[in-house]
Order: structure tokens, then C-alpha cells, then sequence
């Protein structure tokens, strides 16, 4: 069961129809299927802007939208019922599924595209199409205008422009409804559960990727088919890795362990971090740098509303963070004149969060006419400060060398202010320690 409606998606078809000019045609490929191996191909997975105006999720399919066409605006490309490919692939939609289940105006075999597609194209003004997502259809695309320019002395008339789709599509992406949230927070809970599981299953002597196979355990419990990006489970000075993903370590009694990891659901993304010690306890400098990057998250809170732009929040984890760097010794100097010479970089070198949907690094444009945008209702974003101690940072007492800490939720913009998705995975001290305290004295 598909948890956003067919009417959902036929009003996102129609919302970007209304902004297309007349006498144009929108066109997106599904994904292409990609080969990891020999024969073995990586699990597919649809493209995020073909899903969103379908929801369709099979290969092999073209998507066509030409307003106020006659005899249906919607176009679906895709391959035909084959009973003996089905037995060895799996069901398919077929021309008459595509129909019914998915509202398509009218739906043809993928195989017939080069009879069909170039005589919707000819005669329309306008093209949107995102080049660059897909070499080889970018190839069929060109294949197919320089055909309808060879016929121009017949009559034919090739598109007079192209339009890259992206943006049209993008802006309308960044709000999310409320069957989007939902689907969201589904995939935020399954992810909490992982991350608890993880912390509850964490002691010296494992390894990384054993955390990792509790990760994906849980994700798959929840009704998960993937996760929404390679996970990270970075222990000790791995941590200061931002995008560590060998996860073969040892863990270590006394050290950390930052995992960011998250599942998606329906191909909307989770993307939690916590970071907490593989014996259960924090020492007094893991702790103090904890507390730090905890404040900074929960203050970041405080301006994800409708009243802030998108770089507010980044803002006051930088203001945290470098206070607090700058109160432990790490940092010398004036706090006002630290943060304009950008002296927190060496430790904090990222943005405090991005946009998050059906993409983990979702779409949608951060500045509008070169100011930071502001924020809407709808909007979901994460919030992820961290604290980056290298093992070879020699301006620093040893002691703090080797931790690295962030701390990541999943947030809404909300009439006031923002909803929380993933409170539900504990990320104070206390709980942290209580938790894990918890699940070795009963051996979870």
C-alpha cells in the first residue's frame, strides 16, 4: 500500500503543469538500472523526480506531461507484461496497470518511444528536461530532435527552447504535505528503534559493522527495503571522519562511537547521528565536548521557524559551538572576532543541516536572489552540529585529540516554530547513560 494517495500525485502533476508555459511538454526518464557486478545489478531504486509526480517505481519507463494535450495530459512509457520475464523478475505494471493503478491519461511500451515520443515533441514550443541525470537518454533525446530537424523542410517544426525541469520541480519539493510528513516520521521512528539498538548492543570487544548489522536489522524489521545512504558507525578517531563508511573497527573500551544512519520509506529519507561510548559511560572530556554540540543542537531549535532564514540556525551552532571551544581552552581570543575569522573551522567545518525528503540531501535552493531564504511551513531539514577533534590536531591538549561528536535530527518548520521527528532516540548524557546502563545489566 502506497502511502501517498493517486490524488496526491495528480496534484503535484497538475501543480507543475500550471507553471509550464503553453504549448510545452515536460519529459523524465525513470532511473536507470545500475550494474554493480557481472550480472549483478544494485537494487534498484526510482528516481526522486519521477517518483514524486508518479510514484511509480519500476525501470525502464519515460514520463511525459503535456498540458491541456486533447487526448490526456499524462503520458507513461514503460515496459509491457512479459509472463516469463515476471517469473524471473517480478510482476510488472504493464500499459493497463500504469492506467489503472496509476492514472496515467494513456501509457505505451517503452520499446515503441522512438514512434512516439519525437511526434509529441514536434510542434511544442518549449522542453523541460533535466540534462545530465541520464547520459543515454540524454543521447535518445538528442537522437530525436536532430530527427525532427531533418524533416524541417517537410513541415516538421523542432522545439523552439530547452528548459532545464529542475527548478520548476524543486521549489515544489521543498513543502512537504502532510502524507509526506507522515511518511517521513514512519521512517524517523524505524530509524530511532535502529539507533537505540545499536546503543543498547554496543561493548568493547565488537566491531563496527556490528553495530551496522543491528542497524540494518531493525530497518528491515520496520519495513524498510534500504537504507537512505551508506551508514556510518565511526568509533575513536574514525569518528572525525564526516563520511566514514569502512565501519570494520574494533570498538574500543573508553571510546566513542558516532553512528548517522537512517532508513527511507517509500524513498523519503531518515538521517539520525548520535554519538555515545561503546562501554556506556563518557569520560570528562568526551563529556564536556557533548554537552557543547547538545547545546548547540537544541539551540539550532529555537530558529527553525517561519520567522528565520535557512542560515539562522547555522548561526547559533556556531556561536555555541566556538563559545564553548572557547571556554574549555580549546580556542583562544574574543568570542565576536573567533567566529569572524572563522577560528571554530578546524573543528566544525560543515553546515548545521540541509534540506531532507525523498533525497537525504534533498533538492530545493538554500538562497533566493542571493539572500538566505526563509523558512515556510513544510519545509524539513536536519539539524547536525558536531565537534571534530583530530588525532594529529597538535594545538590542542593530547587528551582531546581523537573525539569527534554530532548530534542530528530530522526537523519540520511548523505556523510556530519546528516539529521534532526523532526525539525518540535518547541523546542527553543522562538518558544515554541509563539506557546503556540498562541493556548491560539485563545483557539486550
Amino acid at each position: 500500500m502506497r502511502s501517498i494517495s493517486t490524488s496526491e500525485y495528480a496534484q503535484r502533476r497538475q501543480q507543475l503543469m500550471q507553471r509550464m508555459t503553453p504549448n510545452s511538454i515536460a519529459i523524465l526518464p525513470a532511473a536507470a538500472i545500475s550494474t554493480r557486478n557481472s550480472s549483478v545489478e544494485y537494487p534498484y531504486r526510482q528516481h526522486s523526480d519521477f517518483f514524486y509526480l508518479s510514484g511509480f517505481a519500476e525501470p525502464e519507463a519515460v514520463l511525459v506531461l503535456i498540458p491541456k494535450r486533447e487526448h490526456g495530459e499524462f503520458i507513461v512509457f514503460c515496459r509491457e507484461r512479459n509472463p516469463e520475464r515476471e517469473l524471473w523478475d517480478g510482476l510488472r505494471a504493464g500499459q493497463e496497470g500504469v492506467i489503472a493503478d496509476y492514472q496515467a491519461d494513456d501509457a505505451f511500451p517503452i520499446n515503441d518511444i522512438d514512434d512516439i515520443l519525437p511526434g509529441l515533441i514536434e510542434g511544442r514550443d518549449r522542453v523541460y528536461y533535466s540534462i545530465g541525470n541520464n547520459p543515454e537518454f540524454d543521447q535518445q533525446m538528442m537522437e530525436w530532435l536532430n530527427s525532427i530537424r531533418s524533416k524541417a523542410r517537410m513541415g516538421a517544426q523542432p522545439p523552439e527552447e530547452f528548459v532545464v525541469l529542475d527548478h520548476l520541480l524543486h521549489d515544489a519539493r521543498l513543502y512537504k504535505s502532510s502524507a509526506e510528513i507522515a511518511t517521513m516520521q514512519q521512517a524517523a521512528d524505524i530509524s530511532c528503534r535502529a539507533h537505540i539498538r545499536a546503543m543498547q548492543a554496543s561493548k568493547p570487544g565488537l566491531h563496527e559493522y556490528h553495530l551496522e548489522a543491528e542497524l540494518d536489522y531493525e530497518f528491515r524489521k520496520g519495513g524498510a527495503r534500504l537504507p537512505a545512504y551508506s551508514s556510518i558507525v565511526a568509533s575513536g578517531h574514525n569518528a572525525c571522519i564526516l563520511h566514514y563508511t569502512e565501519n570494520n573497527a574494533p570498538l574500543q573500551d573508553g571510546d566513542l562511537v558516532l553512528i548517522d544512519a537512517g532508513c527511507e520509506i517509500d524513498c523519503y529519507a531518515s538521517d539520525i547521528t548520535r554519538t555515545f561510548p561503546v562501554n556506556g559511560r563518557f569520560s570528562p572530556e568526551q563529556k564536556a565536548i557533548y554537552e557543547i554540540v547538545l547545546q548547540a543542537n537544541l539551540e539550532a531549535m529555537n530558529y527553525i521557524s517561519p520567522q528565520h532564514r535557512w542560515n539562522d540556525a547555522h548561526d547559533a551552532t556556531v556561536r555555541v559551538i566556538t563559545a564553548g571551544l572557547l571556554a574549555l581552552g580549546l580556542l583562544q581570543g574574543e568570542l565576536d572576532e573567533l567566529i569572524a575569522s572563522e577560528a571554530y573551522k578546524p573543528f566544525y567545518m560543515h553546515r548545521a543541516g540541509h534540506w531532507l525528503g525523498l533525497d537525504v540531501h534533498d533538492v530545493g535552493d538554500y538562497k533566493v536572489h542571493g539572500e538566505w531564504r526563509m523558512l515556510e511551513v513544510g519545509m524539513t531539514m536536519t539539524v547536525e552540529p558536531g565537534i571534530y577533534i583530530a588525532v594529529d590536531n597538535h594545538t590542542v591538549p593530547a587528551q582531546w585529540r581523537g573525539i569527534g561528536v554530532r548530534i542530528e535530527d530530522d526537523v519540520v518548520v511548523t505556523d510556530n516554530g519546528c516539529q521534532v521527528l526523532t526525539n525518540a532516540v535518547p541523546k542527553t548524557v543522562e538518558a544515554i547513560e541509563q539506557l546503556m546502563a540498562a541493556a548491560q545489566q539485563t545483557g539486550a
